[in-house]
């Protein structure tokens, strides 16, 4: 859980400045969790903290934006759309204590990228190699909807975090097309050229822009896996794919 006290930032504008020359990860998280910037977000996550699912009623919820979470210097990293109102934003950690999260983390760790098939609270020792997992808006929103408004107040975050991993990173999963669109945002706002029209969201889609990959998946929501438009081996597949882009190229 990160540590340290920040003055919250209460405007976009906040957002921005807050985010401008953070200098490490430990930093930004720091900014993230105390930010307030947007107010649908702040009512929903703290009413949800307090209320709180029945099942989880002897729990102290975190209530608070969610910080990106796992290796300091990816060569993978997942961005997903926004924390869950029963998962993040009860256990501090992204993708932590819901059922996309279960689903991703085992996916993970078939993959080789996780210390462990699943991911219950932010104190289970989890571990991820050469990945990183964030999501695109850091509140968890009514109905898993955030708007685009929230995106573009919350975007700097991703900037700042992008920024801060890109010299290892080799690929971005992103999962969904929300996260799809946050991730283009965000290289085309560090300079990179997305071309015109932009890439579109597919399901194992790949680009390769400025060195790197930009691979798609369906978002391991119960929406997506309980239809079976997202089965457990189109999961590994994304990530099988990820991991063969990750890879240093060796050259001709």
């Amino acid at each position: 859980m990160p540590g340290g006290a920040a003055t919250p930032a209460a405007h976009p504008e906040d957002v921005r400045v807050a985010a401008r020359g953070v200098r490490s990860l430990t930093e930004l998280d720091s900014r993230i969790t105390a930010c307030r910037a947007c107010p649908r977000l702040v009512t929903w996550r703290e009413q949800v903290a307090a209320t709180r699912r029945r099942s989880f009623a002897t729990e102290t919820y975190w209530g608070r934006p969610v910080p990106g979470f796992g290796d300091e210097h990816p060569a993978i990293l997942i961005v997903g759309l926004a924390p869950a109102a029963h998962g993040g934003n009860r256990t501090g950690r992204v993708f932590t204590g819901d059922r996309s999260g279960d689903w991703l983390v085992a996916a993970l760790h078939r993959a080789g990228l996780a210390s462990a098939p699943q991911s219950r609270d932010a104190t289970d020792g989890l571990v991820l190699d050469r990945t990183r997992m964030l999501a695109a808006v850091r509140c968890a929103p009514p109905d898993n909807r955030p708007t685009p408004g929230e995106r573009d107040t919350c975007a700097p975050w991703l900037d700042a975090e992008l920024g801060l991993v890109w010299s290892g990173l080799r690929v971005l999963v992103a999962l969904g097309g929300f996260a799809w669109s946050a991730a283009l945002g965000a290289l085309s706002r560090r300079g990179v050229d997305v071309g015109r029209p932009a890439p579109r969201f597919a399901h194992r889609g790949v680009v390769h822009l400025d060195g790197r990959a930009l691979v798609g998946s369906y978002h391991p929501s119960q929406q997506n896996t309980f239809t079976g438009r997202l089965t457990e081996a189109m999961l590994d597949d994304v990530l099988a794919l990820a991991v063969r882009e990750a890879r240093p190229s060796t050259g001709t």
